[in-house]
This record gives C-alpha cells, sequence and structure tokens, in this order.
C-alpha cells in the first residue's frame, strides 16, 4: 500500500519512525458528465484569469484571498515548517477508554506502518501497551494543511489511526428529537425488544452493496444490448395507525423470513373493539356458571348429610322408618337438580 505521510509517533521521549497508509478505499461507481446530444465529454479546463490561457497542474499552487481580495502565495516548505510540533509527528497526548470517544467524531481511518527495521521494536511495544491497558491513545497530528485530533488502536497486529473531528465541529441535536410529549408503554417496548431479539446479530462481511451491484448490471445491459433488469415492485404500503400491530408483523415477518413456522412467533393479533368488548361478559358468564354449579353441589351435599343424619335417628326408633329415610335421601339431591339446571 502506498503511504500517503511520513513521520513519526511520539510516545514520551520515544520516537517512533510510521508511514501513513489509507485504512479504507472506495467502491462507489463514478460517472463522467457527458453532453447529451452527442455523447461528448464535458471537462473543466484550467484557465488562468490574468493570462486567460489554459495551465498545466504544475503550474498551479496555493493561495490564501485576503479580505481585500489580495493573493498570498503559500508553498509546500511554508506549510512544512511550521512552528508546531505535529508537523511531521503523530503526538500521543493522553490514553483513555475507548468508550470516552464519541462515534460521532470518527473521521477517516488510516494504518500506520512500521517505517524501518529500528522501528519495530517501539512500535510493538507501543501496540502491546495498548492491548494490555484496553485504552486508546489520543493524537494530534497535522495533514493536508490543517491540525488534526486522532485516536489510535491496535487491530490485528497493527496500529491504526481514526482522525477524529474537533469536540466543536460536531453539532447538537438541537431541534432533532420530537418537541412533542409521547408516552410509551411497556408492551410495545416489549414487541420492540423482541423484534430486536428476532433479527438478531448480523456478520458484516455477509454485507455488501446492492445499489453498486445494480448499477452495475445495468451498465452491463446497455453495453451488450440487452434489455434493461426490472426493478420489483414496491411493496403496498400505507399509513401505519396501529404501532402495536406494525410491531407485530414485523416481528412476525422477521421470524418467518429466518425459517420459523408461523405457530411458533408467539405473536397474537391484537383483537377488534367489538370483541374487546364482549370479552369480559363472555368471562363473567363462565365463572357465572362455575359458581352456580359449585353452590348447587354444596347444597346437595348438605342435603345428603341432613337426609343421612333422619336415617340414623330412625334406625333407633324402626327399621321401616329407617327404609324411608333413606328412601328420601336419595330422592332429596333429584329435586335440587332442577333449579340447578335453570340457575345455569
Amino acid at each position: 500500500m502506498r503511504s500517503i505521510w511520513n513521520g513519526a509517533i511520539s510516545f514520551g521521549l520515544v520516537s517512533i519512525p510510521i508511514k501513513l497508509v489509507n485504512a479504507t478505499e472506495s467502491h462507489s461507481i463514478s460517472f463522467r458528465q457527458i453532453h447529451t446530444e452527442d455523447g461528448g465529454r464535458i471537462r473543466y479546463r484550467k484557465f488562468c484569469e490574468l493570462e486567460d490561457r489554459e495551465v498545466t497542474q504544475g503550474e498551479i499552487g496555493k493561495g490564501y484571498e485576503d479580505a481585500d481580495g489580495s493573493i498570498i502565495p503559500i508553498t509546500d516548505e511554508d506549510l512544512s515548517s511550521l512552528p508546531i510540533p505535529t508537523a511531521k509527528t503523530i503526538e500521543i497526548v493522553a490514553f483513555v477508554p475507548g468508550d470516552r470517544i464519541d462515534p460521532l467524531q470518527m473521521d477517516a481511518a488510516y494504518y500506520l506502518q512500521a517505517s524501518g527495521a529500528p522501528a519495530a521494536k517501539p512500535y510493538t511495544l507501543l501496540r502491546e501497551a495498548l492491548k494490555r491497558s484496553n485504552k486508546v491513545a489520543i493524537a494530534k497530528f497535522a495533514l493536508r494543511g490543517r491540525e488534526r485530533l486522532g485516536m489510535l488502536r491496535v487491530v490485528g497486529d497493527a496500529i491504526a489511526m481514526h482522525g477524529l473531528l474537533w469536540p466543536d465541529e460536531v453539532r447538537a441535536p438541537e431541534g432533532v428529537a420530537p418537541d412533542t410529549d409521547v408516552t410509551v408503554r411497556d408492551k410495545e417496548l416489549d414487541l420492540a425488544d423482541a423484534l430486536m431479539d428476532t433479527l438478531g446479530e448480523v456478520d458484516l462481511e455477509d454485507l455488501h452493496d446492492e445499489y453498486r451491484e445494480a448499477v452495475e448490471e445495468v451498465i452491463a445491459a446497455k453495453a451488450s444490448g440487452e434489455a434493461l433488469p426490472q426493478a420489483p415492485e414496491p411493496a403496498a404500503g400505507g399509513k401505519v395507525l396501529d404501532l402495536m400491530a406494525a410491531l407485530e408483523n414485523s416481528v412476525r415477518a422477521a421470524r418467518e423470513s429466518r425459517g420459523e413456522e408461523a405457530e411458533h412467533a408467539e405473536v397474537k393479533s391484537l383483537p377488534q373493539r367489538k370483541t374487546a368488548r364482549a370479552a369480559p361478559k363472555q368471562t363473567g358468564g363462565k365463572k357465572s356458571a362455575s359458581t352456580a354449579k359449585k353452590t348447587a353441589a354444596k347444597k346437595t351435599t348438605a342435603s345428603a348429610k341432613k337426609s343421612t343424619a333422619k336415617a340414623d335417628q330412625g334406625t333407633k326408633k324402626t327399621a321401616s322408618k329407617s327404609t324411608a329415610s333413606k328412601s328420601t335421601a336419595k330422592k332429596t339431591p333429584a329435586k335440587k337438580a332442577t333449579p340447578r339446571k335453570r340457575s345455569a
């Protein structure tokens, strides 16, 4: 990989010669501007407004426009000799826990490559110190005409540096959040948690740029004179009126997409208003019927006990009265059964 900056890491009194290498690359498809009538390229030519002629890249330098409109030339030598320690040095100023860094400050990423054999030992020392401390290094460095803030961390066996925005470059989220009071119910949070659990985790290596692939298919089709791929029909959408129903349907759809059967979705459809109002009446009816049965059973048992008691008293007097009492005891529950059915 080609280095874009050469310098050193300043780690206290330790100096580590390094090369700065881009850690990321763009795979986006770039287009040229053309004249739509004949397909001719549209080019931007660089003209000197004083001489009114086109100039080459080698003739172009930097200049600062002053308030009065005059131009002050600035050369690369002027910038390389700036009286600051970070002109050619990544100066580590602190070590902090990684969670102290706000992701909003993250900018471009670079790899720090040890420059030459003498840099191997101090480079490895810094890498292992970062590993053992579970911290990241905060540094200052100058690149492309300005001083920047950076964060050094370990990636595999290398040290990576993330450019950081200065704290005053990150805007406060004023006016972004809803300005109305919203109440979120526990049931809605439970369904949101269920949806998050169903979607689960993902291996970032499995994700890819589908938009770029679709553009490549269109380019290939037009180059070969074939028909362009058809876009899929957009899903029928509508205004979401019921957040609970939307969450439940999302959980069901997510589980079905993962190959889970519908009966294992454990998602219940929201009842309609009529059904919701009728439910207490049906529940109350069941309780009433159950209570009536229990009450009738208690009455029957009590009647049977009374009849048995009478039968015991009749046994002392005559056997015939005892037989009559037993016959009465058997008939007594039958008489109580009729009102029980009517109460149910």
